[in-house]
């Protein structure tokens, strides 16, 4: 009878795909996949270091099933990603009954050491090399930081008619408040033909839209005997695949937003005009002392650049409130360059302090708790009423979305063209709602029949919220 496995996955669209491609691996090994926890032979949590919060959130987590540990004494609790590469044998320390951790670099050795776990009934850990504090050679380093051919199985992704697709590895960027590169280790771009020939595999499976990762992709570059592959040369090879409809690229990073890339974005019939480009703060002082490595106005030249060249584009971005030494001053700041920019939406975050950054050596965490909840509150609200006026312009035009499945809230409108009136549909009806996104990443709902999922609709638009519009099936 196969072990019965679970993974609970946290973090970015990075883990998301880590997560997935575990899944596979783990399916052609012969182990079987379960929806709860108490299913479970095997419980895996894939992890995140970005936030403290989300780190305590998993260190609570592995508290919490000492007991079920207790009940089972073969089961085997394991722990991958970021935090296991952050913290390594900490997290043994932490929880003694931890079976397993295992860093992002060495995915690939998961089916491995489970098996080495079964046989033996001894903990396991498989990291990759600290890019500091020890002798070994940069190659080295990037080395244990290990690549592999994903199998991709349909049944691992949320969604067959959706795909990420890794393009490249790591970072060599050392923001000073990010652990980014330390847990997933220097820049590695993957070879062209390894991802064309990837993307053609989940085309055949059915997919229509790929999303491709990486943690500055915009940084992609290949070179072989052939010369250089560039992001806008890759993004033309995959245009040309059949099958595939929609294609997207996050996260960039600002300086590397060449006019090439942005013509290939215009141009390119299946590369929508969507842009994740973080600015992370608005004032030069404090993008210094972050080591963001443009300023204010070229941020400000870049976003100019991007509404000329991209007909119709929308550009998100992410900020930081309370990092090290804000003043109000420079927190307004930020707030102008929001209404400046005119953002689809902002991912906004207070300033956590990461051990291992530099900002945790160099800076003190001087800025008090409630002042950045004030600060990520009212920037949130520029933000907001930003995203409501864009999408107001929506109301009365006809649109195209993917269809990606049942919305997560069911609303329906007493009131035409206001979305305040929407009340869930369930306690109206037997009927629900369906959700999809348009070109340029914004989240549309409507009533339609379930049939209609992975499926491209025409959707005329009739009320609008911040984060959402409301549509009706032409």
């Amino acid at each position: 009878m196969p072990q019965k496995f679970y993974i609970e996955t946290v973090g970015c669209q990075m883990n998301v795909l880590d997560s997935e491609l575990a899944i596979s691996e783990l399916i052609l090994h012969g182990y079987e996949q379960v929806r709860r926890r108490q299913d479970a032979d095997i419980i895996l949590f894939n992890t995140c270091s970005v936030r403290e919060h989300a780190e305590e959130k998993i260190y609570s987590a592995l508290g919490r099933l000492k007991h079920w540990k207790e009940r089972r004494p073969n089961g085997i609790l394991g722990v991958m990603g970021c935090m296991a590469q952050k913290d390594q044998k900490k997290i043994f320390r932490r929880a003694p009954h931890v079976d397993l951790v295992l860093g992002p670099g060495q995915l690939d050795r998961l089916p491995e050491l489970l098996a080495g776990i079964s046989a033996h009934h001894t903990a396991q850990i498989a990291v990759s090399l600290n890019r500091f504090g020890h002798e070994a050679s940069a190659m080295e380093i990037r080395d244990s930081f290990r690549r592999y051919d994903p199998r991709r199985l349909p049944e691992a992704r949320p969604s067959r008619f959706q795909a990420m697709v890794r393009i490249m590895f790591g970072c060599n960027k050392f923001c000073t408040y990010c652990i980014v590169p330390n847990v997933r280790g220097p820049e590695q771009s993957r070879p062209p033909q390894e991802i064309i020939q990837e993307i053609r595999k989940l085309a055949d499976q059915g997919c229509v839209d790929v999303t491709l990762l990486g943690q500055t992709v915009n940084s992609y570059r290949y070179m072989d005997d052939s010369g250089e592959t560039s992001l806008a040369q890759l993004l033309e090879q995959i245009d040309a695949i059949e099958g595939i409809r929609r294609i997207r690229f996050v996260s960039n990073y600002p300086t590397g937003m060449t006019n090439r890339l942005l013509e290939a974005v215009r141009d390119l019939p299946h590369v929508m005009p969507y842009l994740h480009v973080p600015a992370q703060h608005g004032a030069d002082t404090m993008l210094k002392r972050m080591k963001r490595m443009y300023s204010v106005s070229e941020y400000r030249d870049l976003v100019d650049r991007i509404y000329d060249i991209i007909p119709g584009v929308a550009i998100t971005s992410d900020f930081i409130v309370g990092f090290s030494g804000e003043t109000e001053e420079e927190f307004q700041k930020t707030v102008e360059l929001v209404r400046y920019c005119r953002f689809k939406n902002s991912f906004i975050f207070k300033y956590s302090v990461r051990e291992g950054t530099r900002a945790s050596q160099l800076y003190e965490d001087d800025i008090p708790e409630q002042v950045k909840k004030q600060r990520n509150n009212a920037l949130l609200a520029v933000q907001n009423e930003i995203s409501a006026a864009q999408n107001q312009t929506f109301v009365g035009k006809t649109v195209e979305i993917l269809v990606e499945g049942r919305s997560k809230n069911d609303y329906r409108s007493d009131k035409p063209g206001d979305c305040s009136g929407f009340i869930p549909v369930s306690s109206l009806t037997n009927t629900f709602q369906l959700t999809g996104r348009t070109p340029d990443d914004r989240i549309v709902v409507f009533d339609g029949p379930e049939s209609l999922i992975g499926t491209f609709q025409q959707l005329d638009i009739e009320a609008a919220a911040p984060f959402t519009l409301f549509g009706k099936l032409v």
